[in-house]
């Protein structure tokens, strides 16, 4: 049986250190600045022979609810309510702090089962926190490195001690084979949401999955880490991830803004379609326009959403007049959805997830090799490739290899010589003829093989 468990404690005692060892992988930032972490994340973490759900929280400080770090404070209180035991972190080298002694005393009033951990334990520097985490009331404390991976063992023997119950069950998990194949079959569409910062990313995604479960408000820059969330919607199950907003390259200098930027990146490569934001009042800007260039390099199917629709009064015609910006200013992701809509009210977010859904089929749609081959030649028939020194290039056959995105292999003679104009000439055509709006086109061309090649010339 799964369980979970939220590592909670103050800024920058290790707790995304710990996260990123147990799930084993870097998934979350870290950085020696204080208050790295602000939304809750859930990873899949083992532990020996343990498996559960890990979450990894922003540190617990004092401050106004309708502050930052009061909002902060607040998920980290939801991800204890929602969890079933909690690991309770300190910094070992500095001792038991104030701030300590307040969280301890949060943890016990959750009523949750708690393992007490007193991190960078590693040399003697942390011999004295570790004993003094006794005073705490929390039991024994666990002398752990998160960094090096020392003191694993004495963590697993704690977890189970904890929920003897849930860690007894899952020693004697059953098969989840035929559970496996199941699941494989409803594999879930895999989105991110990307756009530069404050264009209500996380409002949105909160919207969608129907809680509180991103931070939000409005300082721009909130959202650090990229975070993902399961989604149903009409029987249809995503996987949405939430990233940090994407500043042009000349204004990113902090140190922690690089890695949020990386790991915005690293969402849109695993993602299947890709929601680039806009804010409806300053849609298409360049950074927009350089976003949605990004996706559609990285061969992602394509949904522009403008949040903010329900700020101002739209004039009639509006949302047709963004389209042909859209086209005229996307051309290479001729037709791709546009979805007005707002994050905060609801308005238009079901029509966003229909457009996820549709794109999705065309970036997996594949083109049968006998109608691709009738529109070649009618293609050249209607506009012949152009005469390269003096010679025509020759186009014999197309096929399609492979889908997401859609991609094809144009064989032709002196491949090198096709211009660029008659490639974009042609993937228009398949965009039109085939209809596959929003999603890019590869177009390989091969050179047929000269049958005649390396036989010896007759005199």
């Amino acid at each position: 049986m799964n369980f979970s468990v939220a590592i909670v404690g103050r800024a920058n005692v290790g707790k995304s250190t710990l996260f990123n060892r147990l799930i084993g992988k870097r998934l979350a930032l870290v950085d020696d600045q204080p208050g790295v972490t602000r939304d809750r994340r859930e990873g899949e973490a083992k532990l020996g022979d343990l498996a559960f759900t890990a979450i990894d929280t922003a540190g617990i400080e004092d401050a106004s609810p309708d502050s930052l770090t009061g909002r902060m404070r607040a998920q980290t209180q939801a991800a204890i309510a929602s969890a079933d035991a909690v690991m309770f972190l300190l910094d070992a080298r500095i001792g038991v702090t104030p701030s300590d002694r307040a969280i301890a005393q949060l943890v016990r009033k959750s009523g949750k089962p708690a393992i007490l951990v007193a991190n960078k334990s590693e040399g003697r520097a942390g011999d004295a926190g570790f004993y003094e985490a006794y005073a705490l009331g929390l039991g024994e404390p666990v002398a752990l490195s998160a960094e090096h991976g020392e003191g694993l063992a004495d963590l697993y023997d704690a977890l189970r001690a904890a929920l003897p119950e849930q860690t007894e069950r899952a020693e004697e998990a059953p098969d989840e084979e035929s559970e496996t194949t199941e699941a494989e079959s409803t594999r879930p569409i895999r989105v991110a949401v990307v756009g530069r910062p404050n264009a209500g990313k996380s409002t949105l995604v909160n919207r969608l999955i129907g809680e509180e479960r991103l931070l939000t408000g409005p300082e721009a820059g909130i959202t650090r880490d990229s975070i993902a969330v399961d989604l149903a919607w009409r029987g249809r199950h995503f996987l949405v991830h939430d990233t940090a907003g994407l500043r042009r390259r000349s204004r990113v200098e902090d140190k922690l803004e690089k890695l949020s930027v990386s790991d915005a990146l690293e969402a849109i490569r695993f993602a299947e379609v890709v929601i680039v934001l806009m804010d409806a009042d300053a849609a298409f800007e360049e950074q927009d326009l350089r976003i949605a260039d990004l996706v559609e390099r990285e061969g992602r199917a394509l949904v522009i959403g403008l949040n903010k629709w329900d700020r101002n009064d739209r004039a009639p015609g509006a949302i047709g007049k963004l389209r042909a910006e859209a086209e005229r200013r996307l051309p290479q992701v001729k037709g791709v959805p546009l979805v007005a809509l707002s994050g905060l009210t609801g308005e238009g977010v079901d029509r966003l997830m229909q457009a996820v859904v549709d794109v999705h089929s065309v970036w997996n749609r594949r083109v049968p090799t006998n109608p691709l081959n009738r529109w070649l030649e009618e293609a050249i028939a209607a506009h012949p490739p152009p005469a390269v020194s003096g010679r025509r290039l020759k186009l014999n056959y197309m096929t399609q290899p492979k889908t997401r995105p859609p991609s094809f292999v144009l064989f032709c003679t002196r491949a090198d010589a096709v211009p660029d104009a008659y490639l974009r000439y042609l993937v228009n055509g398949l965009r039109e003829t085939f209809d596959l709006p929003g999603v890019p086109i590869r177009i390989a061309l091969r050179e047929k093989e000269n049958p005649f090649a390396g036989r010896a010339k007759k005199r």
